[in-house]
């Protein structure tokens, strides 16, 4: 059992050696809150992407702005290009849940209100569209 575990991380690593993606862990906001923004930008180019969270008024589209400036420059360095020379694009975007902080506010007659306080996981990956169409 250990050793076909330790095969499927192995060929998993291998795999995400060719994708170009960044991680954004723990963030404050609720999903539901971030999966707005996500579902704005998902397979738009890139430039665009940063125009739309730039310009939002949503408070998660500042740390969305950053995660997608973060996924640009792993693209850079692994690929050594720049972005405009790449036709970028953002191929997926996946919004999990996190943790939750279970906190109490207090109620008439001694009784206390659970508050949730949610909190998500962000994976966000780019590609070029150059490479997709060699792969179809």
């Amino acid at each position: 059992m250990g050793k076909r575990k330790h095969n499927s991380a192995e060929a998993r690593k291998e795999a995400l050696k060719s994708q170009y993606f960044a991680k954004l862990n723990n963030a404050p906001t609720s999903p539901r809150k971030m999966r707005l923004l996500a579902d704005m930008i998902r397979g738009v180019e890139v430039n665009r992407a940063l125009a739309m969270l730039r310009f939002s008024k949503k408070e998660a589209s500042v740390r969305l702005e950053k995660l997608l400036r973060s996924a640009i420059s792993n693209w850079e360095q692994k690929t050594e290009k720049k972005a405009e020379e790449g036709n970028l694009f953002v191929s997926a975007i996946s919004v999990d849940s996190a943790r939750m902080l279970k906190r109490l506010r207090t109620a008439p007659q001694g009784r206390g209100y659970r508050i949730r306080k949610r909190s998500n996981h962000v994976t966000l990956f780019v590609d070029s569209k150059t490479i997709n169409e060699n792969q179809e």
